[in-house]
């Protein structure tokens, strides 16, 4: 357990752990072009650990932290070899929560042998439900596959819930959309303001589409009233009478940073406490488990204290 003060009493109880830093689809928030994507692949080819050293990792820091909770995220992490391998690792730690966030491309064929191996929910990117706005977002066709492996998720007893990052100017149109297919299967969604990581560090003003605006195109709608937010969630939520609960992620209008209980670890070893930050921490260093506990202190000094200033951290690096 990490000794010593934390100004705001906050603890690691998340583990993130992105497993592949490579992605089949060119999210315009995410990937800046197909150079990029070739300069991740030859970096991951070179510098991605094994499974078994992963499980390692996840294993020491879950016997320091005791940890609630453990996402797999990427890149995409369906495109990762030893998924199930990993996602029965993990379980087999007791650790309590296994997750993934994934934009479900390949998910309708894996959703029955990950929930098999532990799996117990995912969050779905899905940016609209127009094919044509989908292929300005993710740069790919394939909007179907998405759906078909929401639904083979949820038939197969995953928790399913969606993600949805909304830019001015590209997909604000599909706030109610998307709102409207996700109340009728009877989803959470949760909208994401964009986020100033990576290319879009020093240009996510321009596509910014804040909570407020989100509300209000709901509003038109919608009767809603707001939930209680839990201790460390990314969201707030918002019941829409006679309808569902949705949620909106909102680092920049509402952040979050006084409670965050996120680590995350990347494909190759390192450790951030924050997406703020472009500092790695190469765990695989640490010998004794006071190395470990000087590291994770570190990790937690990198949090933001009042809010999200994002980095030029790669999203498709370190995962959502």
């Amino acid at each position: 357990m990490i000794t010593g003060a934390e100004p705001y009493g906050r603890r690691f109880r998340t583990l993130r752990v992105s497993l592949i830093n490579t992605c089949n689809l060119s999210c315009v928030y995410c990937a800046c072009g197909q150079d990029e994507m070739r300069d991740h692949l030859a970096l991951q080819k070179e510098k991605a650990l094994p499974a078994s050293e992963i499980l390692q990792i996840v294993e020491c820091l879950h016997g320091q932290l005791d940890l609630q909770s453990l996402r797999f995220t990427g890149g995409e992490p369906l495109l990762y070899k030893d998924l199930e391998f990993v996602v029965r690792g993990a379980a087999a730690l007791g650790i309590e929560d296994i997750a993934m966030t994934t934009n479900a491309v390949l998910l309708a064929h894996l959703a029955a042998p990950l929930k098999k191996a532990g799996l117990k929910s995912v969050n779905i990117s899905l940016d609209a439900i127009s094919e044509e706005t989908f292929f300005k977002m993710s740069k790919r066709r394939g909007l179907d596959k998405i759906l078909e492996g929401i639904e083979k998720a949820g038939a197969c007893g995953l928790e399913v819930k969606l993600n949805s990052v909304i830019m001015k100017g590209i997909n604000e149109d599909q706030v109610l959309p998307l709102l409207e297919y996700a109340f009728d299967r009877g989803l959470k969604i949760r909208f994401l303001e964009i986020m100033a990581m990576g290319h879009l560090h020093e240009q996510a003003e321009q596509y910014f589409f804040s909570r407020s605006e989100i509300l209000s195109l709901v509003e038109t709608r919608h009767r809603i009233t707001p939930l209680h937010r839990s201790p460390a969630a990314t969201a707030s939520y918002w019941q829409a009478q006679d309808a569902g609960v949705f949620g909106i992620i909102a680092n920049e209008s509402a952040p979050f940073c006084s409670d965050c209980d996120r680590l995350r670890l990347d494909s190759f070893g390192n450790i951030y406490g924050c997406l703020s930050s472009n500092n790695p921490i190469d765990v695989r260093k640490a010998t004794q488990p006071q190395e470990l506990n000087n590291m994770l202190a570190m990790a937690m000094a990198q949090k933001q204290t009042l809010k999200f200033t994002g980095s030029e951290l790669s999203m498709m690096h370190i995962g959502g």
